[in-house]
């Protein structure tokens, strides 16, 4: 793990490898070890960044709001530190967001970006309701949300299949900090609709989506990328693709990175 200060907030990131830049992006309640089983096969011909975001993993709170657009400004800085100037984008759920974030401030440095169970459309108001409802919630009693949160998004038959994974997820979930999950939903919930990147970008992107999302509805994401450019990968299962379609995804960013 590397370190370099961002607001005088310490990010932890790594970086290996030599090739096209790929920047990995984790989820909400996740941290860079969820990339450890792509990062060898990608090394073969790529350079790695992975990124602990705000308040997750090693990286420090930065403050009571994490807006997308202050994780992607740390994105820069990161990228900057490395003399990064192209780079692959992947994002997982609020890393998508992130990564959308990033796309619409600092459009030249994106190569590709692929969305992984995420989504380019703001918050509506039944999910704010629900960001004010889980502060509440973890606020009240953090153990148990975090638990809950995690288990909530696999696809049901993988809640009983994967409970050695659920269960590691949770480990690394309970590693966040209260103040790092309150920023991050506080965060999300204002971040605006960043459709407008999916029609007009100069640079390819592909969305990942699982039928049985739990979090993100499938029919509803899959529309957003009506009449553009971006290529749609669908998966049989929950949000949580990189654990349970693994060798298929793999098998994905392989492609996209050697087309592009």
């Amino acid at each position: 793990m590397k370190t370099v200060l961002y607001k005088n907030t310490k990010i932890s990131f790594t970086d290996s490898g030599k090739g096209t830049a790929v920047v990995l992006l984790h989820g909400f309640l996740g941290n860079q070890k969820m990339w450890i089983p792509f990062i060898p096969e990608l090394l073969k011909k790529n350079r790695v960044i992975t990124i602990d975001l705000l308040g997750h993993g090693e990286t420090e709170n930065m403050g009571y709001v994490h807006s997308v657009e202050d994780q992607a400004d740390m994105i820069y800085i990161v990228l900057s530190h490395l003399k990064i100037r192209k780079a692959v984008f992947v994002g997982h759920s609020m890393g998508g967001y992130i990564a959308l974030a990033f796309a619409e401030m600092y459009p030249a440095i994106l190569k590709g970006l692929i969305l992984l169970n995420s989504t380019s459309r703001a918050d509506n108001e039944e999910r704010k309701h629900n960001r004010n409802r889980a502060i509440k919630a973890v606020k009240r009693n953090y153990t148990a949300f975090v638990r809950l949160s995690i288990a909530n998004l696999f696809s049901e038959k993988n809640q009983d299949l994967l409970l050695e994974e659920i269960e590691n997820t949770r480990v690394e979930a309970l590693k966040t900090s209260l103040q790092g999950i309150i920023a991050s939903l506080e965060g999300m919930k204002i971040r605006k609709d960043r459709e407008f990147i999916l029609r007009f970008s100069a640079f390819p992107i592909l969305l990942i989506l699982g039928k049985q999302d739990p979090v993100l509805n499938y029919e509803e994401n899959a529309r957003q990328i009506e009449n553009t450019p971006v290529q749609l990968a669908t998966f049989p299962d929950g949000h949580m693709s990189h654990i349970e379609n693994r060798e298929e995804l793999l098998q994905i960013l392989l492609g996209f990175l050697k087309k592009n």
